[in-house]
């Protein structure tokens, strides 16, 4: 498969999220956080090639948050490079973010603050940039990884949604174009892709336990993991699983929650007895 077969792949599978789960519309500003990573740099160039086939036009924006670990700025020359080919504007914000984290705080969970402050200056970026929507670069397996984690971790079963309202920025809203998407398939552009990926400059990434932050020892990769193995036996396990957040029979369930208030299947339950009753 070549770079060109590759990213048209991506493009096809970003349509298909894009228009089953209505996240774009004419006129859009969309910025994307661009870390440098494989995901989030081939979102970038999918939202780009997309408005050639989508049937509308609408603005893509690249913003890197250079959290400046260790005081030393990274060099993105080769993002400027690839962008540029494609038209994209892109900028580069030079933060304190690294240098809060890990010298200003002690953290017991470093990742999950540096989460925090990188959300907070996304936000910032995309407003004073005119964006409208923000494009998370999640993608299928990240959505699997998320339900299982919940499930076996959190006591819950909570998945992904593919589109979200800002709950701190009010008319923001936060999109997964790459929804659709196996990580797999990233990984083909990539293979055919001269660009250098940039790895996180953290120096906890690989030796934190308690962060899911996709280093060594977290929750996630051990999902992963698990994934991995089933996936032998059931080469069709992922398709399973996202599937089935999409066809959840809330009727055979005990207990949800909706827009953080817990209901009971004895809500339920007991109105229609009620409703028995009373035609009895």
């Amino acid at each position: 498969m070549s770079e060109q077969r590759a990213m048209q792949r991506l493009c096809g599978l970003m349509r298909k999220a894009v228009q089953d789960y209505e996240m774009l519309a004419p006129g859009d500003r969309v910025m994307v956080g661009v870390s440098g990573g494989k995901d989030s740099v081939a979102l970038t160039v999918g939202l780009a090639m997309l408005r050639q086939y989508i049937g509308f036009d609408y603005e893509v924006v690249a913003v890197t948050l250079d959290p400046q670990f260790d005081h030393q700025p990274m060099d993105y020359t080769a993002l400027q490079a690839l962008f540029a080919r494609y038209g994209i504007p892109y900028h580069i914000r030079r933060t304190e973010i690294g240098p809060v984290v890990f010298e200003y705080r002690q953290e017991k969970n470093p990742c999950s603050l540096c989460a925090k402050l990188r959300r907070g200056a996304l936000h910032t970026a995309a407003q004073e940039l005119g964006c409208n929507k923000i494009a998370l670069g999640h993608h299928l397996n990240d959505v699997i990884e998320t339900t299982v984690m919940s499930m076996f971790y959190g006591s819950q079963l909570q998945a992904m949604p593919p589109k979200l309202h800002s709950t701190s920025f009010p008319g923001m809203t936060l999109i997964r174009p790459m929804y659709c998407i196996h990580e797999e398939d990233i990984l083909a552009w990539k293979r055919y892709n001269e660009l250098e990926f940039i790895q996180c400059a953290c120096r906890f990434t690989e030796n934190c336990t308690m962060c899911d932050n996709g280093g060594g020892g977290s929750k996630r990769q051990e999902v992963k993991t698990l994934l991995r193995r089933l996936k032998r036996d059931n080469p069709n396990i992922e398709n399973s699983i996202f599937r089935s957040i999409h066809a959840v029979a809330l009727d055979t369930m005990p207990g949800y929650k909706s827009e953080g208030v817990e209901h009971s299947f004895l809500e339920r339950f007991n109105a229609l007895e009620a409703a028995s009753d009373e035609n009895e």
